[in-house]
């Protein structure tokens, strides 16, 4: 286990059509980590990522099963081909599923299975175009957050992903998302925009989702993560199996807390951040979210080529 190496699994918007294409074509592992994940949710994730449609891959109770895979599937490649075993794990949102996989908390099986899930409450708990989310570039935390609760009126939107100094999302009812949208450039944001998804995640609007996810998660054996897990809702360590379940729960209605979990893993002493999973969105948060630490990426061969190299 390396001290200095942390492990980051990206959460939803990492997904694209032909993701993991090339290792597909060249590992077996990956096709069979997907061929796993398939037959626990009864349909072929594999094509889906690969053919689409689109707008399928899009919907949140096929996003979330399909980037968990492809990060599974990262992973086992670099344990497989002798990658360095990091000495912590953290998630983006659903990475954190993936996160509590490598860690060995969680099968791959039943991890699929819970975020489907997941997904499916997240969108049965807000009618599709009730709710919104927007990024907010350029302002510091604490006039979005101000601009957040003079643009609620009784309605909720508050900042629910604290990604990287000076970018922060908030989400809540559409029509207070669109009046924090026009506070945010009143206060002088260098863009506020909203972004395309059905479901405004980390809100309040999400706490019904969470009640009724409670009992898939009780179901489930959990076993304590065997590396070192930074969770979302506390930005810190947590090994207690009960604290970690309810920190699981409390993450669907409360706010990522990334730049402060990227702090956490650089006062641990980290200092080089691999991105597990499709897409290169974390490297380029983590990049701003703390100094002096070197950002990693396995999202292409000749990027895992070179992260083995540089981690060898």
């Amino acid at each position: 286990m390396t001290a200095s190496l942390a492990f980051v699994f990206p959460g939803q918007g990492s997904q694209s059509l032909t993701m993991l294409a090339e290792q597909g074509a060249q590992q077996p592992l990956v096709l069979d980590t997907f061929a796993e994940a398939s037959a626990a949710l009864g349909y072929d994730l594999w094509a889906l990522t690969q053919q689409g449609p689109e707008e399928q891959l899009n919907q949140t109770d096929k996003t979330q099963p399909a980037i968990l895979t492809a990060s599974v599937a990262l992973w086992r490649l670099w344990l497989a081909e002798g990658g360095a075993t990091p000495a912590f794990v953290a998630g983006h949102s659903l990475g954190e599923y993936s996160a509590l996989v490598a860690a060995g908390s969680l099968e791959l099986a039943d991890a699929v299975k819970l975020v489907e899930h997941r997904g499916q409450l997240m969108q049965q708990a807000v009618p599709a175009g009730q709710g919104g989310m927007a990024a907010i570039l350029g302002l510091e935390d604490a006039d979005v957050l101000a601009a957040c609760a003079e643009a609620a009126q009784g309605e909720v939107v508050s900042a629910v992903n604290f990604n990287a100094p000076g970018q922060v999302v908030i989400a809540g009812s559409a029509a207070a998302v669109a009046r924090a949208i026009e506070a945010c450039k009143a206060r002088g944001a260098k863009r506020a925009m909203a972004l395309p998804v059905s479901v405004p995640s980390h809100c309040e609007l999400m706490r019904p989702a969470a009640e009724r996810f409670a009992e898939a998660v009780q179901a489930i054996n959990w076993q304590a993560p065997k590396i070192a897990l930074v969770q979302n809702v506390s930005a810190a360590v947590v090994a207690d199996l009960n604290v970690l379940k309810n920190d699981l729960l409390a993450q669907l209605y409360s706010p990522v807390r990334w730049v402060e979990s990227m702090v956490c893993l650089a006062n641990q002493g980290v200092t080089d951040l691999v991105e597990c999973g499709p897409g290169k969105v974390l490297s380029g948060l983590n990049k701003r979210c703390v100094k002096g630490v070197n950002t990693h990426n396995l999202e292409t061969p000749e990027a895992f080529a070179a992260t083995r190299a540089a981690l060898a």
